[in-house]
């Protein structure tokens, strides 16, 4: 089930916006992704991970404002680092391989999120061959995340975890970190980034503690940005699944719930509870994605 959500009016124009950018040995990732880059008077801020190749050099020659860290700090960390140093109404955290197509798509991306009370808001991320990525995402389940890997277990419905083609701004449960915007308000009263998760599934945790607190999370397809998608968990790389299982184990201590099977009994919210359905209109009492 779909819902097609409020798009807020046309004429909204914003041009107060922080991008936010993490890197660790990215020089690659950000020459071909943010040459074609269009972000017009937005400030852009990288965060370096005291790579070792010209990360930083190649973002100072692209034109960002470069923080420097001493030593790799993580996603999260490394994210919060640069949002202490927002002064703009609206930031938004993309990743070095993605494109940022044009300061329209960020004037669209606020009036999503002012339509639907401040919302946690995302494009729609391409693939280079121009195919969908499935960055909206449903509750993440543990049966569905199995699945969405290949190893379909009984009662793992991964058709709705992981969702392309939609038509319209939708509700969803969660978002994949290469693309997450919003205000700045609200992305601190959130508490920004949980840094307990050095890199993965910090993402799943900003989503569901968004609707914890009443804040909706939307993905807009009609904003559509490439993104290269460079995942070190599809390649053998034993620090990338040590990162990717110490955070696994993290958080589904947090959310025990989402490791057994469904419970259809429990008040979830709607958009938890029917995943791509609508959820409880802005101002309306907060729900508990934790159980």
């Amino acid at each position: 089930m779909r819902c097609c959500v409020p798009t807020g009016p046309t004429e909204v124009v914003v041009t107060n916006w922080t991008l936010v950018t993490v890197t660790y040995n990215s020089a690659a990732q950000l020459r071909e992704a943010w040459t074609r880059a269009d972000i017009g008077d937005a400030r852009w801020i990288v965060v370096d991970n005291a790579s070792y190749d010209d990360s930083v050099d190649v973002a100072e020659s692209l034109g960002a404002e470069v923080l420097r860290l001493p030593r790799n700090v993580g996603f999260s960390a490394a994210n919060n680092v640069a949002l202490a140093e927002v002064t703009t109404s609206w930031v938004a955290f993309v990743n070095p391989d993605l494109t940022v197509r044009s300061p329209a798509d960020l004037d669209r991306l606020a009036a999503v999120s002012l339509a639907n009370g401040g919302a946690i808001v995302a494009p729609q991320l391409l693939n280079t061959d121009g195919s969908e990525q499935p960055n909206g995402r449903g509750l993440p389940y543990l049966l569905d995340k199995i699945a969405h890997r290949g190893l379909r277990l009984p009662g793992s419905r991964v058709h709705d975890y992981a969702r392309t083609g939609l038509t319209c701004p939708t509700f969803v449960a969660w978002v994949i970190g290469a693309a997450v915007a919003g205000p700045t308000d609200v992305v601190r009263r959130l508490g920004g980034w949980d840094e307990r998760y050095f890199v993965y599934y910090e993402d799943h945790d900003l989503g569901l503690r968004a609707w914890a607190s009443g804040v909706p999370v939307v993905l807009d397809p009609v904003v559509r940005w490439v993104h290269a998608w460079q995942r070190a968990t599809v390649r053998p790389s034993l620090a990338a699944w040590r990162n990717e299982l110490r955070s696994a184990r993290r958080f589904f201590a947090a959310y025990r719930w989402l490791v057994g099977p469904r419970h259809r009994a429990r008040t979830f919210d709607a958009c938890a509870e029917l995943r791509w359905s609508s959820a409880r209109p802005p101002g309306s009492p907060g729900v508990s994605l934790r159980g």
